[in-house]
């Protein structure tokens, strides 16, 4: 996802993204208001509630880049220990829940809502097989949720032969061939 946001020019900011809810700032902007909780929750460390809405961090004069890049390094870091995918976390809930079950959320956050950055920006995103096999699996599970929780819209339809990343985003609403 690194190089998909240092593609993404200051002037396209204001850009619609797949992800109807939000331009690019907004999205750049989600990613920065819940990467300290999902860090944390990687870390298995106290986990505070966010503040109600997503606060708006500046996105001018370039630092943002910089500034969802250390995001992202800090959500590799956490979550790349074979120990963040063990036991509970506190992400969700005061009682915990299984820790693999956020690091696939975590996991799938990045490559889909990297999708919607490169689309509105222009960029072809890559991204291995395997990791997209990956997030293809732990979407197929968690997809009905994400759709119950308000996260995801209804299944666009693709083929079975469609290519695993249009499968992905797809599976969480967005239509494969969207085009800003």
């Amino acid at each position: 996802m690194s190089p998909i946001v240092r593609g993404i020019d200051e002037s396209q900011l204001t850009a619609p993204t797949p992800c109807t809810e939000y331009d690019v700032r907004a999205l750049l902007n989600h990613l920065l208001f819940w990467g300290p909780s999902l860090v944390g929750a990687g870390h298995k460390d106290p986990v505070p509630p966010p503040a109600e809405d997503e606060a708006d961090v500046d996105l001018t004069g370039g630092d943002w880049a910089k500034a969802v890049e250390r995001n992202l390094e800090g959500l590799v870091g956490a979550w790349s220990r074979p120990e963040a995918w063990e036991g509970t976390t506190r992400m969700v809930s005061p009682d915990g829940v299984p820790a693999s079950m956020i690091g696939g959320m975590v996991l799938s956050e990045l490559v889909v809502h990297g999708w919607d950055l490169a689309r509105a920006s222009g960029q072809v995103p890559v991204w291995n097989d395997a990791l997209l096999n990956r997030v293809y699996a732990e979407l197929t599970e968690m997809a009905s949720m994400g759709r119950e929780m308000g996260a995801y819209g209804p299944e666009v339809p693709v083929a079975e032969s469609a290519p695993t990343l249009d499968r992905i985003v797809a599976l969480t609403g967005r239509d494969p061939s969207w085009k800003p």
